[in-house]
């Protein structure tokens, strides 16, 4: 009942800025139009019409006014004739017994009072003329203040502006670009995400957990003498869930989080990353406990000193330096926690990782099996998939896909079942998403003469005999000849997922990838461009088995190979001219043994090889069972081997 009889109140109109600048307005247009102290307006006319009405005697007095404009004031007698009245629908008041009813201006007055002087004597007037001067003194003074007027309302524009923007309004603020341009997330609205929406990724989010749980029982750490991490960096290749983890803990804390980019720091202006830190960690502290998360940090945690020829002051390393005092000043209570993000670990600055900054590394993997599994499961939630559907053979059809790589196969799946109007995503429906993922876009229409088809298809069959009759080679599941993006031929290839390779491997996969030009060698006699990618991939291999991996005997077991990226910034190699020389020869005694290798296989089976070119030129695409048909079972089949593809291009 209290709240019932409380009387509302009133609203008091705000006071606007604008109001001032309408008055203003209204004040200036005021004093121009009505500083005569009269509200008529005298009619305009010529000066040929004066002297006409001056020699009809309507004429009484005329006033010049500062030497320009003449003002005809008529006798009673003229005002009464019709010609000199206002005409009916006219706005103008009429003008009073006082008032003048003409004005025109004056060319030259010489003139003028010569003409005035023979028309008064000619006709005997008794019309005089009176002279004034005359100054608006309001108008004057008002076209004197208007510059500093104006200056002054743009200054109020300004600072209401910056008054209005606060830490990080909006862009193009000149008074706020010191400020921090961190977007605060609440933690009960703004985010959403929790650890259930994270699949995979189990020892990552171990730890972001206990970083979590850090900022939920801070004292049931400190209680025994220890101190709360400053900071973790994540690390990992790009679309592993490196920014959804840092949701999840926003997500999940329940407490304040600042999210913003490396790259936000920089602008044109010197001092003005140094000073967004500042402002940043200003206010994380103010609303401690809190999380900052920086996403792609090596947009200014470069290491220093590096690739800096100019001599000049580093606006980055400013801002770096910055960063590494605020990180090093926390206090002990103050419940700030950073967490970054990046891919390029190895050129951040050594201090930005050292122990105390950022105390923990978390690295963010590439999921396996089993954790593509969980991923597909999220991303299929939303999907209207197949009740047939199994996400175990979309995990191993997938290997090496990142969780962003997953999610785009989810919706590009969708979109292929909802291009052929189905009703639900199958399984040939996210066969064709990975296709088209991998290989791209199908081009059916290309024009290709028959004799390259036809190269085409024993370029793809060198590959699948000489993979299927290797030991450690990854066996074939579906060959293609229609192109596909820039290659004009496709192979998928079932790889197992090892953690160490052995020689023996590397060396059947670089046998296997020469079968292309192998078979053209064989069948053909000749050898075509075709092979580019699968010169570009062994050679890379084999520089890999000799100069970073020490596999080669020549060389012995060194490694030229720097994880701290320090030789891209080397002039020199670290080796010498004798040795480069070893290097390439060594290079092309590998490749050239596998090549002849491939060769003498194809010679072997021959007839297999032109059979099963044959059906590819006939199907256009052949799977794991054409091979089983034609060449028997694979003697090295492994019967828990699961399915896996990886594509090699023509």
């Amino acid at each position: 009942m209290a709240e019932e009889n409380k009387k509302p109140e009133a609203k008091k109109p705000k006071f606007n800025a604008w109001w001032i600048y309408i008055g203003i307005f209204a004040l200036f247009v005021g004093i121009q139009f009505f500083g005569g102290g009269s509200l008529t307006r005298p009619k305009d006319t010529t000066q040929r019409e004066f002297e006409e009405y001056l020699r009809a005697g309507d004429v009484e007095r005329i006033l010049i006014i500062n030497k320009t404009k003449a003002q005809v004031y008529l006798t009673p007698e003229a005002r009464q004739k019709e010609e000199h009245k206002p005409k009916s629908g006219s706005t103008m008041f009429a003008p009073g017994p006082n008032d003048p009813v003409y004005e025109f201006e004056i060319g030259d007055l010489q003139n003028f009072e010569n003409n005035f002087n023979g028309i008064k004597e000619d006709s005997g007037l008794a019309t005089y003329v009176e002279w004034k001067t005359d100054s608006n003194m309001w108008g004057e003074l008002l076209l004197t203040l208007l510059p500093f007027i104006v200056i002054i309302g743009i200054w109020i524009f300004i600072m209401r502006r910056m008054s209005a923007g606060g830490g990080g309004g909006a862009g193009g603020q000149i008074f706020n670009i010191g400020k921090s341009k961190a977007k605060l997330f609440d933690e009960k609205t703004d985010v959403k995400t929790s650890f259930k929406d994270v699949a995979g990724l189990e020892g990552a989010k171990e730890e972001v957990q206990e970083i979590v749980d850090f900022l939920k029982n801070p004292t049931k750490y400190t209680s025994l003498g220890g101190k709360i991490p400053k900071g973790a960096l994540l690390v990992g290749p790009p679309g592993t869930g490196k920014t959804l983890l840092a949701k999840a803990v926003a997500g999940e804390a329940k407490v304040p989080f600042f999210s913003l980019s490396g790259s936000d720091f920089v602008e044109m202006f010197v001092g003005v990353g140094a000073s967004r830190v500042r402002d940043l960690f200003k206010q994380a502290k103010e609303k401690s406990p809190s999380i900052i998360f920086i996403d792609e940090i090596d947009a200014i945690g470069r290491a220093r000193g590096k690739n800096n020829f100019s001599g000049s002051n580093d606006e980055r390393e400013n801002t770096l330096n910055q960063l590494l005092t605020e990180m090093d000043g926390f206090g002990t209570n103050t419940n700030v926690i950073v967490l970054a993000a990046t891919n390029r670990a190895d050129i951040l600055d050594k201090a930005l990782m050292r122990a105390g900054r950022f105390d923990r590394q978390i690295y963010v993997d590439l999921p396996d099996v089993r954790e593509r599994k969980e991923i597909f499961e999220v991303h299929l939630r939303p999907l209207k998939k197949d009740d047939s559907l199994d996400t175990d053979f979309l995990a191993k059809q997938t290997p090496g896909f990142s969780g962003a790589d997953i999610a785009n196969v989810c919706n590009e799946a969708a979109l292929i079942a909802a291009r052929n109007d189905k009703k639900a995503v199958g399984k040939q429906d996210f066969l064709d998403a990975v296709d088209r993922i991998v290989g791209g876009l199908e081009k059916k229409n290309k024009i290709i003469t028959p004799e390259e088809k036809k190269a085409i298809a024993f370029h793809e069959a060198g590959h699948a005999t000489v993979s299927w009759m290797l030991e450690h080679a990854a066996p074939l599941v579906k060959v293609t000849i229609v192109p596909r993006g820039q290659s004009l031929g496709a192979a998928w290839y079932l790889p197992e997922e090892r953690l160490i390779v052995r020689p023996e491997q590397m060396l059947d996969e670089m046998c296997a990838t020469m079968g292309g030009r192998a078979a053209e060698k064989v069948i053909f006699d000749k050898i075509s461009t075709g092979a580019l990618s699968d010169l570009e991939k062994v050679t890379k291999q084999a520089r890999a088995m000799v100069t970073i991996y020490g596999l080669n005997d020549k060389i012995g077991n060194l490694t030229y190979y720097d994880s701290s990226g320090q030789t891209d910034y080397n002039f020199s190699k670290p080796y010498s001219e004798k040795t480069a020389e070893m290097i390439d020869k060594e290079i092309s005694n590998i490749i050239e043994a596998q090549y002849q290798r491939a060769i003498d296989l194809l010679l072997k089976h021959k007839d297999k090889l032109t059979e099963l070119a044959n059906e590819l030129l006939e199907k256009e695409v052949i799977f794991k069972e054409s091979l089983e048909r034609i060449f028997g079972k694979r003697p090295f089949e492994k019967e828990e081997e699961a399915p896996e593809q990886k594509i090699a291009t023509t």
